[in-house]
């Protein structure tokens, strides 16, 4: 009989942030291997998406897998209390969903709410008598601290003694980079370090594919955006707190009199509006905003980009990971990356030859990066590009990733 794993994951189809779709292909991928279920919240209000929930608990199912969504509120993500009430009314909904599930061989958490995830599992742990593996996806306290977030310092030490219980608790710690495995290790001070895996995420490297901006789809999407013939320097995600890109809009400045080139931010966040009103104030033309792109687009228009930007804020290093690496090598772009030596996707990008690095804060260093694409020949560009392409495929795929989680939960 198959093991039963409850999944707690609050982003799943059909939401569009990154973390629920990686996610839901773990669970799809899984479901033959195990009797699954989902607790997650209604897709819409946190990350773009779009759907409301009637009932407080509402039972659904994507294939094999049953889903029980919970009515969470919206968010508006520049509010602290929006913030606060969305995180309390998700942590006491998804807990009462899960202690409701019986016959539970294993629970799956990931770090999102911030530490609260990981104490989902603990009360599951003890509570249902199950196995706990916790997936950490961002480092809590340190991102928000990395941020100034509060400046209320006993917060921080309070939230980071609690999820240091989550992970000594659980039964695996599952992190996505090296550089988060040694954030591990210093938190422990390289005592009794809980036993942890590291497994990259992954993009449908089978989906993303190289393509030339000639590809009908990616040409009628430059035409619709009058983007046809330009230079574009693109960013696609979440416009959030832990990327410095309300600071990193103002290098658009130096650029605004480039007619052939183009700056495009694809996504949304907290930040959107105050880059908006930057681009505004400043009369800045060649700077355009588009909303989140269906799953099933995502593959024209990262190819629309002569060079995809992948940027973290300073202090991020060993924290989180920026997922987007992985969709732009495998689309084969050049990667502009704004980000710490020694973080992950810093790493990717040296082993593989595939873009150029500044540290993040460095504005100066970025404007002349974004020159040096710029003057760069398309050929140049291409052959950098397909190195990050050529290192996904010996190294990052999507099958040995979800192959390293069905090991470690067959294991358990």
């Amino acid at each position: 009989m198959s093991k039963k794993i409850i999944f707690v994951i609050n982003y799943f189809y059909p939401d569009p942030a990154s973390t629920g779709q990686l996610l839901t292909e773990l669970c799809l991928a899984l479901q033959d291997s195990f009797k699954i279920t989902v607790i997650a919240a209604q897709p819409g209000g946190y990350s773009g998406g779009s759907g409301k929930a009637h009932k407080t608990f509402e039972i659904g199912s994507l294939e094999k897998i049953k889903i029980v969504r919970i009515k969470v509120p919206s968010v508006d993500k520049a509010s602290k209390i929006s913030r606060l009430k969305y995180i309390a009314a998700y942590f006491v909904l998804a807990t009462i969903a899960m202690i409701r599930e019986r016959s539970v061989d294993i629970i799956y958490t990931i770090s999102t709410p911030p530490v609260l995830g990981g104490v989902i599992g603990t009360i599951g742990k003890i509570v249902k008598r199950t196995k706990h593996v916790y997936n950490i996806q961002d480092f809590n306290p340190e991102q928000a601290e990395a941020v100034s977030y509060t400046k209320s310092k006993w917060i921080f030490k309070t939230a980071e003694a609690v999820d240091k219980i989550s992970c000594r608790l659980s039964d695996e710690v599952v992190l996505v980079g090296q550089d988060m495995a040694d954030t591990l290790k210093r938190r422990f001070q390289n005592k009794k370090v809980p036993t942890h895996l590291v497994i990259n995420n992954w993009t449908d490297e089978d989906q993303i594919v190289p393509m030339n901006k000639s590809v009908e789809p990616i040409h009628h999407f430059l035409e619709e955006n009058h983007l046809l013939g330009k230079f574009i320097v693109m960013y696609s995600g979440n416009l959030g707190l832990y990327y410095d890109l309300e600071n990193l809009i103002k290098v658009t400045k130096q650029f605004a009199d480039y007619s052939d080139l183009a700056f495009v931010f694809i996504g949304e966040g907290a930040v959107k509006k105050q880059m908006q009103d930057y681009v505004l104030n400043e009369g800045i033309k060649n700077v355009s905003f588009l909303p989140y792109q269906p799953k099933e687009f995502i593959k024209y228009s990262l190819n629309a980009a002569d060079v995809q930007l992948v940027v973290n804020q300073k202090g991020i290093k060993g924290v989180s990971v920026p997922s987007k690496i992985y969709g732009v090598m495998a689309a084969g772009k050049p990667v502009l990356g704004v980000l710490e030596q020694g973080s992950e996707a810093e790493r990717l990008i040296s082993l593989s030859g595939c873009g150029r690095v500044v540290e993040p804060q460095d504005y100066e260093g970025t404007a002349e990066l974004i020159r040096a694409f710029y003057l760069m020949s398309d050929d140049e560009r291409r052959r950098m590009g397909m190195r990050g392409r050529a290192y996904l495929e010996g190294n990052l795929t999507r099958d040995l990733s979800i192959s390293k989680y069905r090991k470690m939960l067959m294991s358990l």
